[in-house]
């Protein structure tokens, strides 16, 4: 099957959350991202999300240096020769180092039109088999600890199945063993966000006794060494999230012990091919894997749903209700949580139609991109 694609659509939206999220790096009020738009010589849309923040705080990538590869870089690309299915894609823009972010949101893009053509759920597309999918929720640092306290037992009441804190140096041990009091029994998990180096390493072994699920990324965002130093002397498993990009970042942490638990974000890794294919290496090699959440909007969370029910994703995900975050989001229906799960949606691609009307109230500017004509 050739996917015929005619033109792109690229907006910025922007979007308030409902409440601030802080964490190690930075505080979020308002989230500015990329929608991607992909349409075939049908007139059937794929849609894909830029999960890059405006700060790189994050990573080095930023909504507008997204914007830039995609317009100058990714769709000329995308546009250079036909394109027979979406696992084409990373050869093709493998000669544009990094902006994994920018390539995600075109690929997912192309994803969902695919999944579309065939008319089959995007999720099935990708190969994978559950219909409902377990999902926690990540909680910003607060104010104070009766405030987050307070936020826990709300989620915690929502049946969420697990909760994870966010943690910075003097906002880290006393403030678990206060959680963990109040709530014994809840699946926990502290993120760090690269906050620490090896000498917390004390710091970070009396984390130990409060059985927590794992401590995420705990130190330097592209560090794997050190990380293999730390994990043995941690009872805690050590997730990696910012110091995995790729499958090769991956299967190196792997064979240095840097971790036993990887969490695989769509946008970091470059898109949901180089997903498959971290996901498909940790179960050769036993070791769980989640999927991680950037604030996403309802495009953004609708490609981690359908990457979440591969069978190795074995531990409960970001992907947090849309109400969570939003007054009103982009699709309909809204991603909805119950008792902690969600149904995954059956119909072709994504599963949710995107509502024009919210995503023309968010755009801030647009660009359209045409496939130039044939001779």
């Amino acid at each position: 099957m050739t996917i015929n694609i005619e033109y792109v659509i690229l907006r910025h939206l922007q979007m308030e959350l409902k409440a601030p999220f802080t964490t190690s790096f930075g505080t979020f009020q308002t989230k500015e991202f990329i929608l991607v738009e992909v349409v075939d010589c049908d007139g059937v849309s794929g849609w894909g999300e830029s999960v890059a923040f405006s700060v790189p705080w994050y990573s080095e990538e930023t909504v507008k240096t997204n914007w830039h590869m995609l317009e100058e870089f990714l769709v000329p690309l995308l546009f250079s020769k036909p394109l027979r299915h979406p696992a084409e894609l990373p050869e093709r823009f493998a000669a544009i180092r990094q902006n994994n972010m920018a390539k995600a949101a075109l690929e997912g893009a192309v994803w969902d039109l695919y999944a579309k053509r065939l008319g089959v759920p995007l999720c099935q597309a990708l190969g994978g088999t559950k219909k409902e999918i377990e999902v926690g929720v990540s909680i910003g640092i607060q104010p104070t600890v009766d405030d987050l306290l307070q936020v826990i037992e709300r989620y915690v009441a929502q049946g969420y199945r697990r909760i994870k804190v966010k943690i910075k140096p003097g906002w880290d041990v006393d403030v678990i063993r206060d959680v963990r009091r109040a709530f014994p029994d809840v699946p926990l998990m502290a993120d760090a966000n690269s906050a620490y180096t090896l000498a917390d390493a004390k710091r970070l072994q009396a984390l130990d006794e409060f059985g927590l699920m794992m401590i995420e990324q705990p130190l330097a965002a592209d560090d794997l060494v050190d990380h293999a130093r730390l994990q043995p002397l941690l009872k805690t498993p050590i997730c990696l999230d910012e110091s995995i990009r790729s499958y090769d970042d991956a299967r190196k942490a792997l064979d240095l012990g840097s971790c036993r638990i990887i969490n695989i974000k769509i946008g970091r890794v470059g898109g949901l091919w180089e997903a498959k294919r971290i996901h498909d290496l940790c179960a050769e090699r036993g070791v769980p894997v989640w999927c991680g959440g950037m604030l996403e909007a309802g495009v953004g969370r609708a490609h981690n749903i359908a990457i979440t029910t591969l069978e190795n994703f074995a531990l409960p995900g970001d992907t947090a209700a849309s109400s969570h975050y939003w007054e009103r989001d982009i699709i309909t229906p809204e991603v909805e949580v119950h008792n902690g799960l969600i149904r995954v949606p059956n119909a072709p691609g994504i599963g949710y139609d995107v509502d024009r009307r919210q995503v023309e109230r968010y755009t801030q500017f647009a660009k359209l991109f045409h496939r130039a004509p044939t001779a």
